[in-house]
């Protein structure tokens, strides 16, 4: 690690910090909350498949300090219990989430969703979220690859994971991760934040959402009851502003790319991002 560099985990604890919420059926989940739920929309992020929660702590600051934030881990991701199937669909990851909205009394929020978080945010606006999320926005959306013929593509993608985790480990994917989610000119800091989230990560419940992406398609079921918008970082090569731009015309959803930005926009330019989703909220 680089002297000149330190990570914010002390800032993360002091303005971020996470608590434990255990709902009805026993589940667990890790949260992360900045201010509470009031008369106004919360902020949900949801996070990528190599991160977590903290990977929202510059966004999460550079929003209005009246904004209630809210940020989770995954299922199967940092002390969040890890969903009871082997290949969890994404409605088991929107009905966790709906839960723990309930249980925090989020009774209306804009609903952020970046990369694999895209396919939770869609399924929960679609399902029991319907009523709740007033805006949806997609940063980096993946796809998923569970549309028709896909399948040797969803096949691919589900070897090459399984077989990177078995062959380097957590830490040894993390440690190469921030090549791929940032853009070249992305500087050091940037850098250690996204290789120290990815180092969090659980196999298990990184293999599940491996699962989710394998056998999910972001365009598929009911179509959404609210205003969806697209972002994308203009140097995104995970998924690219082409991929990206073609997802916002599928959604009928307006498309902004993000300047200076990689994959993990969210990390690389918190402030620009921040403003988008702070345009979201309803006054």
């Amino acid at each position: 690690m680089h002297s000149h560099t330190t990570l914010p985990t002390e800032l993360l604890a002091r303005e971020f910090p996470q608590s434990l919420v255990v709902l009805p059926d026993g589940a667990q989940v890790a949260v992360r909350q900045r201010g509470a739920p009031g008369p106004q929309a919360s902020v949900v992020l949801l996070h990528g498949i190599s991160s977590g929660a903290a990977s929202w702590l510059q966004v999460a600051l550079s929003l209005p300090p009246q904004t209630h934030v809210l940020a989770w881990d995954a299922p199967g991701y940092g002390e969040s219990t890890p969903l009871p199937v082997v290949a969890p669909a994404a409605e088991d990851y929107a009905r966790r989430l709906h839960g723990l909205l309930q249980a925090l009394g989020c009774a209306r929020c804009v609903l952020v969703g970046h990369s694999l978080g895209a396919l939770m945010a869609a399924a929960h606006a679609r399902g029991a979220g319907a009523g709740v999320v007033t805006r949806l926005v997609l940063i980096s959306p993946a796809g998923g690859y569970g549309m028709a013929g896909q399948a040797d593509a969803s096949e691919r993608v589900r070897s090459q994971r399984r077989e990177a985790l078995r062959m380097l480990g957590v830490a040894g994917i993390a440690q190469r991760i921030d090549q791929r989610l940032l853009s070249p000119a992305a500087d050091e800091a940037a850098r250690q934040w996204v290789r120290w989230n990815a180092a969090r990560l659980q196999a298990g419940g990184y293999l599940q959402a491996v699962e989710l992406l394998c056998r999910t398609d972001l365009g598929a079921g009911s179509p959404l009851a609210m205003p969806v918008e697209v972002h994308c970082g203009d140097a995104d090569v995970v998924t690219t502003p082409e991929a990206s731009a073609a997802w916002a015309r599928r959604l009928a959803a307006p498309f902004h790319l993000i300047d200076h930005a990689g994959h993990a926009s969210p990390t690389e330019q918190p402030a620009a991002v921040a403003r988008l989703i702070a345009r979201a909220v309803p006054a």
